[in-house]
């Protein structure tokens, strides 16, 4: 792996890291209210919340943590099925790009993540 890889793969897990473990934080102590409101129009219940949560902060821990690449891929899965889903639920509302773009970053971020990951984090 080159070394603008390893940055580039860096920042973008760390990025991630940071936008995922935000929002799990903000889904588990379900803070502000308007974070809860959203997710109500969106449809969804509110102990969905909870769930996303505590399964991102499973996910943000494996991503990094050496060996265990099988986890990592489930890891990577359910954090593109996470945000694929946010980035359908708010098309599918009509919500405005400002709302929608977080889902894509985050997506983004999570694609390129797991596709400039270390050979070592990878399954053999």
């Amino acid at each position: 792996m080159t070394r603008a890889k390893k940055i580039i793969y860096w920042v973008a897990t760390l990025w991630f890291a940071l936008g995922m473990g935000t929002s799990a934080i903000v889904q588990i102590v379900k803070s502000p209210p308007e974070a809860m409101e959203n997710m109500m129009r969106l449809g969804y219940p509110i102990y969905f919340f909870t769930i996303l949560g505590v399964w991102k902060v499973f996910g943000i821990a494996a991503i990094p943590a050496p060996r265990f690449p099988l986890l990592k891929e489930w890891a990577y899965a359910g954090f593109f099925f996470v945000t694929s889903g946010a980035l359908i639920s708010h098309i599918v509302m009509g919500d405005a790009f400002g709302d929608i773009f977080p889902s894509i970053l985050l997506g983004t971020l999570t694609v390129v993540s797991w596709y400039l990951r270390p050979e070592s984090r990878k399954i053999a």
